[in-house]
């Protein structure tokens, strides 16, 4: 999931990407309002934090502007946080009335605007806790832990981030430029493998905790959870 967090003051907006990024979140940072629009109308964010008192353009008018919008790709659009240190009601209501899902007062702690990011995007059907399951894959985004039958698996952040993706979109074909926006930030170069190789040690973690060899995942005709779709992109399998 990508998360664009919108905010003046360096030191905060830097605290809260780091934590985002600890969850599992592909993070880009605006530090102004019409900077945040070339970024919304570039990349496909699944949700903005977005603070209300910015230069050039204020929060509202940003909120305003995104929810007009519509989406290229035909995505939906992004989920908004509003964040402000403005705590009265009719300032509430009149982010929420412009078109924001949550509103979070400063200041805040972060495992609370972790926990109000985890349910703006939980999708319809999934547990309260957000907790992931697709076959024998389990996925945990508040404990930050994955298994695959019942085998911890060690993840790096991005192979973490890659699988709560093909577990949110088990069953579809996903191409490589529709992971790598969805699962990198803006920094990633799309001229280099990154995805490839992400997917392959991922295979291979799995494999290892579901008790086969590296061999295995490299056969063409193997059975793995995550397949290759030739010419399309990977695809988890519904039963994995």
């Amino acid at each position: 999931m990508r998360v664009l967090v919108v905010e003046d003051e360096q030191d905060l907006a830097d605290a809260i990407a780091r934590g985002l990024r600890r969850e599992g979140y592909a993070v880009d940072v605006s530090h102004a309002g019409d900077d945040a629009l070339v970024k919304a109308s570039t990349y496909p964010y699944d949700l903005v934090c977005l603070d209300l008192n910015l230069p050039r353009l204020d929060g509202r008018e940003v909120c305003r502007r995104l929810r007009a919008e519509d989406r290229r790709d035909g995505a939906a659009q992004p989920r908004i946080l509003m964040l402000t240190a403005r705590g009265a009601l009719d300032d509430r209501i009149g982010g929420l009335d412009d078109g924001a899902d949550d509103y979070l007062v400063k200041p805040f702690e972060l495992r609370e605007l972790a926990a109000r990011v985890r349910a703006l995007l939980r999708r319809p059907g999934e547990p309260a806790n957000g907790q992931l399951r697709v076959g024998a894959i389990e996925l945990d985004p508040a404990r930050h832990t994955a298994s695959h039958g019942g085998t911890l698996l060690d993840l790096t952040p991005k192979e973490f981030s890659l699988l709560r993706y093909f577990l949110s979109r088990a069953g579809e074909v996903l191409s490589e430029f529709e992971l790598l926006t969805h699962v990198w930030d803006e920094n990633a170069n799309p001229l280099t493998r990154t995805v490839r190789v992400t997917v392959m040690t991922l295979r291979r973690k799995l494999a290892a905790a579901g008790g086969l060899s590296v061999e295995t995942t490299l056969s063409p005709g193997a059975q793995q959870p995550i397949e290759t779709v030739p010419g399309v992109g990977y695809r988890l399998r519904a039963d994995a």
